[in-house]
This record gives structure tokens, sequence and C-alpha cells, in this order.
């Protein structure tokens, strides 16, 4: 396993999030391990970023975007689906990359077990993807350069003309120059 550094995450939120693209996120359940490439992400970029939820400050919820990069923010939303985030740049600085999307690898049969589907619906969305991997607010802070439970490794490297860039999704409450940047990243279907 050729797991991903701290420095990896230490560095700008949407350097991070496009270099995430074809690496391989891991979650190890017991003995049941479950991995899926990675082909679909979403900058955060802070408390100047309307979108992202650190904008008005540090609250119970949020508190591990403030931490060091390399960890996992795992919130509920919509009273029913959980998200992972990973927290990027430098501690006090909360930034992270919303996982929206994988490709799955390794444990499919589990995965459709879990999200009682099969084919592109598996982990096609942030929520599924949590679902399908048993992501869940357990990992809430969880230390993802550490190699268990979940973390992220080296697996294929996606060469910029693959690599799309379009506005983020469901933000529509963010100010309109947030909700136009170009921070969400996706792999072009074929070139994975």
């Amino acid at each position: 396993m050729d797991i991903l550094n701290r420095k990896f995450y230490e560095r700008d939120t949407r350097q991070v999030a496009r270099a995430l693209l074809g690496k391989k996120l891991a979650r190890k359940i017991g003995r049941i391990e479950l991995a899926g490439i990675i082909v679909e992400t979403e900058a955060y970029c802070g408390e100047q970023d309307s979108a992202c939820h650190a904008h008005r400050g540090k609250t119970p919820r949020n508190a591990v975007m403030f931490g060091k990069p390399g960890h996992a923010y795992v919130y509920f939303t919509y009273g029913m689906h959980y998200m992972l985030n990973l927290v990027t740049q430098e501690e006090g600085n909360p930034c992270a990359v919303l996982v929206r999307a994988i490709l799955p690898l390794t444990g499919e049969k589990e995965m459709e077990f879990r999200r009682k589907r099969s084919g592109v619906q598996l982990a096609n969305g942030p929520a599924k993807l949590c679902q399908a991997l048993g992501i869940d607010k357990s990992l809430n802070g969880w230390d993802v350069t550490r190699g268990s439970k979940l973390w992220v490794e080296n697996y294929k490297s996606i060469p910029a003309k693959s690599i799309l860039a379009t506005p983020r999704i469901g933000i529509n409450y963010a100010k309109e120059v947030h909700r136009k940047a170009l921070w969400r990243f996706l792999v072009q279907s074929e070139k994975v």
C-alpha cells in the first residue's frame, strides 16, 4: 500500500481535489476491504467560501475542518445521508475536499448488498459511496494517513486533459461567485 501522507493534504484544496482523482479510497470493516477509484471531487475553500461549512466559523459540527489535514470530516445531511470530506491545507484553515464518486475496485458484492443496487448507481454520488463503503459519523475525525479503517492510496495518475472542471452541485445558497467557481473535478468516464 502506498498510502497518501499528510503532506499530500497540506496543499491548496483545489490542487488536492484534482490530485485525488485516480487515487484509491479504501475502507476496511473487519476482514472485508472495500475500495474504489475516486472519479469526482469538490473543493471547499475555508471561511471565505460561502458554500463551505466553515464559512460562518467554527462549530461542534465542523470542528474537524479546523484540525490537521489528512483527517476525515464526515457529516450527516438531509436527515439521512453521510458525506465524506478530506481535510486539506494547514491546521486552522478550514478547507476540505468532498469525495463525490468512486468506481468500485474491490468488495463490489458487499457494496451492492449495502446499497441494494448495482451498476452505475452503486457509488456515483457522495451519499451513495458512503453507504456502499459503510462510512458514517464514527469516522468523523479519523486520520486517513494511518492506513487502517479508512485511507487513500496512490493508484492511477489521471492526465490533466482527462479532468473536467465544473461548478459544484447543490450549493444554491452560496454567493454567485462561489456557485460559479469551477471547483468540481471529475474524470471523463472513458479515461479511467
